[in-house]
């Protein structure tokens, strides 16, 4: 989560009614598990998810252009690289 999750840590906190499976409700208890942490871990993993997804959308064009760009001419500085 790195990044994205300091953006969130501190927050005031909402109240939110949420639907789960009782039987998960019920494992998770037993294993004395946080519910609303094991959420909003599992909320901010999902939103990380799909602000990746968006800027792959988003930067498709340029990310294509610089990988046929690298393809046609190889990688700039590449005669510098010790490696």
């Amino acid at each position: 989560m790195g990044r994205f999750e300091l953006e969130f840590t501190g927050q005031a906190r909402k109240p939110t009614n949420v639907s789960l499976d009782t039987a998960l409700v019920a494992e998770a208890k037993g294993l004395g598990i946080n519910i609303s942490r094991a959420c909003e871990v599992g909320l901010l993993e999902q939103i990380a998810k799909e602000r990746g997804r968006l800027w792959r959308e988003e930067n498709a064009s340029a990310l294509k252009s610089s990988n046929d760009y690298v393809e046609q001419h190889g990688l700039p500085l590449s005669r510098h690289r010790q490696f």
